[in-house]
């Protein structure tokens, strides 16, 4: 491997997560990264003062532009839209992405409130440490500019933020109790699983069958998952596996050897506050060839 080649890998994790966390697929972020590295690799690196800067400057402003253009198809997408999983391999491995719980599909979904330059400039100064000097100079705007764009952001996501923070064992408790409530549906068990002001949000992107709107109320879900329960988790065939995907625990939902949805769930107390159904079949595509090849638990 030459000089400039490592020097790019060396940074690779970060702008991988940068990306990540600005468009919310890993396609779109390893998009970026292959574009940065064409400039990187026609750059004259001996004549950089601060590489890394100049990594981060243009992964920044590639994930900027591609956003913008993502955000326009978003709002053509049928139904609610979530970010996809990013599965952990040797390559970006997620303990070396750097503040772990920003990378939970609650917050990327909670990044989604965000314009594409008010998400830039958080990113830079709250996950990744960048001043505002710094941020401001990698954005290429004035430094009062920045701190107005983050000062925004963090307004909008506070206002958005869950309620409590629950740890992993106490969702991994209660996805236990979610998937035997499924296997063999009964209202009360149900029921007694959901917040009053719970919601339910799926993403099938107008593929497979979901709920094309965000769905709230414990009864409304109740209902909900008892249908789906009923014709479809209880019959032979259907199981459950879990693993950890973005530093959280998931249920994974198996129709023979075809990964038909991954949910994760917010917690408050004992209580389900809100689930995220990843249904896509394009989504689930690369999650279904990784996950099979990696140890998960069962759950019959």
């Amino acid at each position: 491997m030459d000089a400039q080649t490592a020097l790019f890998q060396q940074h690779r994790p970060r702008l991988f997560g940068l990306a990540y966390r600005m468009l919310g697929t890993p396609t779109d972020a390893e998009d970026v990264l292959h574009d940065a590295w064409l400039r990187w690799h026609a750059q004259d690196t001996a004549l950089l003062d601060d590489p890394e800067a100049w990594l981060v400057t243009v992964t920044t402003r590639l994930a900027l532009d591609r956003l913008r253009r993502a955000r326009t198809e978003r709002e053509h997408y049928t139904g609610p839209w979530l970010p996809e999983p990013l599965v952990p391999d040797a390559e970006h491995p997620e303990t070396e992405l750097e503040r772990g719980e920003t990378l939970t599909l609650s917050f990327l979904l909670l990044l989604e409130r965000l314009s594409p330059e008010e998400r830039a400039a958080f990113l830079l100064y709250e996950v990744f440490d960048y001043s505002h000097a710094e941020a401001s100079a990698i954005l290429g705007i004035a430094e009062d500019a920045c701190r107005q764009r983050v000062h925004r952001a963090k307004t909008r996501l506070r206002e958005g933020r869950p309620r409590f923070s629950v740890d992993v064992r106490a969702r991994q408790r209660m996805i236990q109790r979610f998937s035997e409530a499924l296997k063999k549906p009964d209202l009360a068990s149900l029921r007694a699983l959901f917040a009053e002001d719970a919601i339910a949000i799926s993403d099938g992107g107008g593929v497979v069958r979901a709920v094309l709107r965000p769905l709230q109320g414990a009864d409304r879900l109740v209902r909900l998952y008892t249908q789906i329960a009923t014709r479809f988790y209880s019959q032979p065939g259907v199981c459950f596996t879990t693993t950890t995907l973005n530093g959280e625990p998931v249920l994974l939902a198996w129709a023979d050897d075809t990964l038909v949805s991954a949910t994760w769930v917010e917690c408050e107390g004992d209580r389900i506050t809100a689930t995220l159904a990843l249904r896509h079949p394009g989504k689930l595509a690369r999650l279904a060839a990784v996950t099979k090849s990696r140890p998960v638990a069962s759950l019959h």
